[in-house]
């Protein structure tokens, strides 16, 4: 394992856990949030999860992490991207619903009193890394030297090892989407749902076209990590992308929406998202979380 690798949240190079818990965390105005972070610093173990923080809570603590930002709200052609960002976001990381439950009630003992629970959403890792929708997600992402160059950052006292991270979730209309026919149902995605080929002839909308990261200069690599949800009457998909920067992320997000050229992605053609965030996810020294760049 490289250097960088060794100081980095370890869920960030893993592969996907069994089942993950997505939540995001307000600032209460009854305490500093100093404390609690101080107290999350000590408690928290690395293969809990991977904790991220948002720009809100630095600014309520009067730090600066160069290359962290709000969440852009973003509009196009018959498709919204609103932003939803918040102070604090954690992925926890199970195998089986009983540790994501003791994990989650030890997290909000940590926070309390500087922290509120604003959003928790259980996830799950679908068949071979499938989208709800049948599709293998994740195909391009780079692995080994690649996938730690892409996602961390390499230099920076404090900084190496850390990363930034775009967190959307998108409400799938499968009912729609199970309307289109198998040809449709390909195109909109730009690969065969069986034996997962990329459709090379596939029309511009197609995701694969819009988001393909070699087509963008300077390329547009990121790791993602997203994994499915389903509450049983509504379902979709936890999207979660890790990189050196949230530039590559906003960069494909831009073009999704039509802002590049006009045009929208065919994925809006079925889902939508309705969060967004973009947060920092601070390095590991001694198996804790090292948040000496924020003075804590």
């Amino acid at each position: 394992m490289s250097n960088i690798a060794a100081a980095a949240q370890p869920g960030i190079l893993q592969p996907l856990s069994v089942l993950g818990r997505s939540l995001t965390f307000d600032l209460t105005t009854q305490e500093n949030p100093r404390a609690a972070l101080a107290k999350l610093q000590e408690t928290f173990k690395p293969d809990w999860g991977i904790v991220g923080l948002g720009l809100p809570l630095l600014q309520a603590l009067k730090q600066n992490i160069a290359g962290l930002r709000p969440f852009p709200s973003l509009e196009g052609v018959g498709c919204k991207v609103p932003s939803t960002q918040q102070a604090l976001w954690v992925l926890l990381r199970a195998d089986d619903h009983s540790t994501l439950f003791e994990r989650t009630e030890k997290l909000k003992n940590i926070l309390d009193g500087s922290f509120i629970l604003d959003d928790a959403l259980d996830t799950f890792r679908y068949r071979d890394s499938r989208d709800l929708s049948g599709y293998i997600d994740g195909t391009e992402n780079p692995t080994d030297d690649a996938a730690i160059n892409t996602a961390l950052v390499a230099d920076g006292e404090n900084l190496r090892g850390s990363s930034f991270v775009a967190v959307q979730r998108w409400v799938h209309d499968l009912q729609r989407f199970h309307t289109f026919p198998a040809e449709q149902q390909d195109a909109t995605i730009g690969r065969r749902r069986h034996g997962n080929e990329e459709i090379e002839d596939a029309p511009e909308s197609a995701h694969v076209k819009r988001t393909a990261q070699e087509s963008f200069t300077p390329e547009a690599f990121m790791l993602r990590r997203s994994m499915p949800w389903d509450k049983g009457i509504t379902r979709g998909f936890e999207f979660i992308a890790f990189g050196n920067t949230n530039d590559s992320f906003e960069r494909s997000l831009r073009r999704m929406v039509g802002l590049d050229d006009g045009i929208v992605d065919a994925l809006f053609t079925f889902t939508q998202p309705i969060t967004g965030g973009y947060f920092w996810c601070p390095p590991i020294k001694d198996s804790k979380l090292n948040l000496n760049a924020i003075s804590i």
